[in-house]
């Protein structure tokens, strides 16, 4: 009889054993579930953001910020990447264009885009007439299986959408961007910056027509006072202040050579802008000896 209790007492003991190891388990995982953020994208499909703060920069240039589905929600957008938006020209037609946000994954619950609205551009129409509380359709990330011009008003953009970043993959990123080829740059930029993990070094040079045109500089001109030995930005100006002490004219090879790491297999420079200004740098790199490894368009 004994001995029958006690193996009665045996068995129970290991399935209550076993249900609290599964108990364990189920609660473990859903807590893990819970805390991993929702990535809000969908490559596939356009979803819809609420504009949820609109921030005019200048006459032509507003930071939009866009609400995602919670609080905790991120964008899931991989570093360097564009998304597609989609909207309305001032005909009513539909227009697609390829964005890089400002805002990282570290960004919970928003994702910002900076925007330069120019009088003919046709998705510009629909960002100069959105306001808070209307919907921006998304989808993303953006890939392109070759390389692809995009038209913002009178500016053709290329880029190519198949940049991947690995904090340390390289010691130094030389970049070179012209106008609203900034955010990518910046993004990658940022990521690095925030990472104290991360030592890689970046050299910018960023150029504009004017000292109005040049977006994020008080976010870049941040970036350089509090890393000073990780970040460095060289300006240059088509059409300058009097007062101007950075570059003046188009980017030339010896700007590149004095602000850019020299050629290496441990570097890579990156850029984006106007078609005549890649095919310019391209010229430069090649006569400075940069090899194709260690270059990238985006």
């Amino acid at each position: 009889m004994d001995m029958e209790y006690l193996q009665n007492l045996d068995v129970q003991l290991l399935v209550g054993g076993a249900v609290a190891v599964l108990a364990i388990a189920v609660g473990a995982a859903y807590l893990f579930s819970s805390k991993k953020p929702k990535v809000s994208l969908d490559p596939e499909n356009f979803k819809e953001f609420k504009l949820v703060k609109r921030l005019q920069l200048s006459h032509n240039v507003a930071k939009f910020t866009f609400e995602l589905p919670t609080p905790t929600s991120v964008l899931g957008l991989p570093i360097g990447q564009h998304i597609s938006c989609r909207g309305k020209d001032s005909q009513g037609e539909e227009v697609i264009k390829p964005y890089t946000p400002t805002t990282l994954d570290s960004d919970v619950g928003h994702f910002e885009l900076v925007i330069k609205m120019y009088p003919q551009g046709r998705m510009s129409h629909h960002f100069r007439e959105m306001r808070v509380g209307d919907y921006l359709a998304v989808k993303g990330p953006k890939r392109y299986a070759q390389e692809q011009t995009f038209i913002s008003a009178h500016v053709e953009y290329v880029c190519f959408g198949r940049f991947r970043y690995q904090p340390g993959q390289v010691r130094a990123f030389g970049m070179t961007a012209g106008g609203s080829g900034i955010t990518p740059m910046f993004q990658v930029t940022r990521a690095i910056l925030e990472n104290p993990n991360d030592k890689t070094k970046v050299h910018l040079i960023y150029a504009n027509v004017t000292y109005e045109d040049i977006l994020l500089k008080e976010e870049l001109d941040g970036f350089a006072a509090k890393y000073p030995d990780q970040f460095t930005i060289y300006y240059v100006l088509n059409q300058p202040p009097e007062s101007w002490n950075g570059g003046v004219g188009f980017v030339s090879k010896e700007m590149i050579q004095t602000h850019c790491p020299a050629p290496a297999s441990d570097i890579q420079v990156l850029r984006c802008g106007p078609p005549p200004m890649n095919k310019a740098m391209a010229a430069h790199l090649e006569a400075l000896g940069y090899t194709s490894e260690m270059l990238f368009q985006f």
